[in-house]
């Protein structure tokens, strides 16, 4: 396909994958809403792009304003070509020292940001008879580690909502991809530090030590989508970290019981007064 004139929204725009997909659907020619929480991370990435380019505030926990985004873009321009449910965060550390209110608010941004873009877009691409959806998720979403529990879960969700939904929908015109890369070269690894994690080196140890640029990733989603391919697994590593948690799970689990075991010893080791703390 050629994304020349296409019309895409894109959550979570303002940083990381979500600005690196504005880039490349810049670049190819289509049009982009950049959506972000944070208006003016958004405001900044749309600086760099082209006039075709906007920006708008939109938090994707609240339904009625994901389906305002989409309504305003079909009501200026007639259609919407491109849903991209990226918008996510993550929580990092032993999985007793989330609080509810933590595991809230992942659910709602990385589950539920995205079923309200899902049920927003979808429909209206089925009107239309034409479209595509993409969801990002993660290699945390096709294995499991501990220290990162509540993302895992909610990763998982993403697969399968999106697997499922592509078993309807390719049949009636309208493609879905998830996108579940390894450790990316993006703000996420830096927050959500939970009990002395510390997320970089969790997840740069974890992929190899050096995490895959963002703007690869992009345009590696425009070649999945022209491909209308089902999952993007990048980089190859986590290829075979996938195949592993398929044909062997039970070591998959012994690895991940090793790492964790030795994030505990490193984190010990770091603290100033030989106990983890906050970081």
């Amino acid at each position: 396909m050629s994304f020349a004139g296409k019309q895409a929204i894109v959550t979570g725009g303002g940083s990381g994958i979500g600005a690196a997909l504005c880039r490349a659907l810049d670049l190819a020619g289509a049009s982009v809403l950049c959506t972000d929480i944070d208006p003016d991370a958004a405001e900044r990435v749309v600086s760099t792009l082209s006039s075709r380019a906007r920006a708008a505030r939109l938090d994707v926990t609240d339904a009625a304003a994901v389906q305002a985004a989409i309504d305003e873009v079909v009501t200026r321009t007639g259609r919407l070509d491109l849903m991209f449910n990226n918008a996510g965060i993550v929580w990092g550390g032993d999985t007793e020292l989330l609080t509810l209110d933590q595991w809230n608010a992942i659910i709602d941004i990385n589950v539920r940001g995205v079923v309200h873009g899902v049920a927003a877009a979808y429909p209206l691409m089925l009107k239309q008879g034409h479209g595509h959806i993409v969801n990002t998720a993660s290699m945390a979403g096709l294995t499991a580690a501990g220290q990162v529990t509540s993302y895992v879960a909610t990763k998982h969700a993403v697969v399968g909502l999106s697997m499922a939904l592509r078993s309807e929908a390719v049949p009636r015109g309208v493609g879905v991809l998830v996108v579940c890369p390894a450790a990316v070269e993006t703000p996420i690894l830096d927050k959500g530090a939970v009990g002395g994690f510390v997320g970089r080196d969790y997840f740069l140890q974890a992929q190899g030590g050096k995490p895959y640029d963002a703007d690869q990733l992009a345009r590696d989603t425009l070649r999945a989508i022209e491909r209308n391919r089902a999952i993007l697994v990048k980089p190859t590593v986590a290829h075979t970290q996938w195949w592993m948690a398929r044909l062997a799970p039970g070591l998959m689990n012994r690895l991940a019981m090793r790492f964790v075991a030795g994030q505990r010893t490193r984190q010990v080791d770091r603290s100033p007064s030989g106990i983890a703390g906050p970081s």
